[in-house]
């Protein structure tokens, strides 16, 4: 009954956070942002007002696709997001822009994630093969490399919060100065922000559940030895 609880966890909470991100998008995507102007205005005018004039802004293919190209240096931004008038594509250009201009300042957990990109890659891809292989031969330091291989994995979602959140609290700070919301619409831009926020906090938490089921897996194999 308790492994049933705890994959329901693993299951639903991921699940619950993308369904309240996509129905705040929906609602306020249909709200128009008084000023009048697109997501990728809106983009643009904070970029040019950051001293970005060199950082592109484009149209990219998908369903809140948007995103920042530290490579490139380009805001990509998903159709309804970059042609649209609304709160919730002001708010997702914002947060893109806030990307960029923490690579403009070189902000800490920014390049730390940047770093922990290919050790992560590797752990998140090789991980599972050393847990099996651990688990059904008892061999103790095949799961541990396993473990260990995972935990780079979390710890880059983990670094991932305070890189997104921060990128959110920029995002307010810009729209609202840069004129492209009114006071009274940065409620509504905020529960956009904070509804995206809660994907990575869901992701982040159920990763790290899942490495301290393994952690105890680990604890006990040891103690059957």
């Amino acid at each position: 009954m308790g492994f049933l609880i705890y994959f329901l966890i693993l299951i639903l909470v991921p699940l619950w956070a993308q369904m309240k991100v996509k129905s705040t998008y929906k609602k306020y995507s249909k709200v128009p942002v008084s000023t009048g102007i697109t997501g990728a205005e809106s983009a643009r005018r904070i970029l040019d007002d950051n001293g970005l004039q060199h950082v592109k802004v484009v149209e990219t293919q998908g369903f809140l696709s948007d995103h920042y190209n530290p490579l490139t240096k380009t805001v990509h931004l998903s159709p309804n997001n970059y042609h649209g008038h609304s709160i919730a594509g002001a708010a997702v250009a914002a947060h893109e822009v806030g990307h960029a201009i923490q690579d403009k300042e070189s902000y800490a957990f920014l390049r730390f994630r940047h770093a922990l990109v290919p050790v992560a890659n590797i752990g998140s891809n090789l991980s599972w093969i050393f847990i099996m292989i651990g688990l059904f031969t008892s061999m103790t330091g095949m799961f541990m490399l396993g473990i260990i291989l995972m935990a780079a994995a979390v710890l880059f979602q983990v670094i991932t919060l305070p890189v997104e959140f921060n990128a959110s609290s920029r995002a307010m700070d810009q729209i609202v100065s840069s004129g492209i919301i009114r006071n009274d619409e940065e409620r509504e831009a905020r529960k956009v922000l904070n509804a995206a926020a809660m994907t990575y906090v869901a992701a982040a938490a159920v990763a790290l559940l899942e490495l301290l089921r393994l952690v105890f897996m680990f604890t006990g194999m040891q103690s059957d030895d």
